[in-house]
């Protein structure tokens, strides 16, 4: 454990902010394999389940937990998959 007040700070801080990255990438997986799921079975919501994902994938990417190219290719990947069903 730290003994510098700014240093004790910091590891709170970056406890809270792992938490809060953790919570937003389970969600983002979430998102992901449930529309994946639904394309794959051919659900009625599917384009519902993949609006979603790419909500959630955008906001990743403004929190910083994906990269732009990464969250990019994630989209039209999972698109593709949503236009190939039909």
């Amino acid at each position: 454990m730290p003994n510098i007040k700014s240093a004790k700070k910091r590891v709170l801080v970056n406890a809270t902010k792992q938490a809060r990255n953790k919570s937003n990438n389970s969600a983002l997986k979430t998102a992901l394999k449930k529309a994946n799921a639904a394309i794959e079975s051919g659900a009625d919501n599917k384009e519902e389940l993949v609006t979603a994902a790419v909500k959630k994938i955008d906001q990743a990417t403004a929190k910083g937990l994906l990269h732009k190219n990464n969250a990019a290719r994630k989209k039209s990947a999972l698109v593709l998959k949503l236009n190939a069903s039909k």
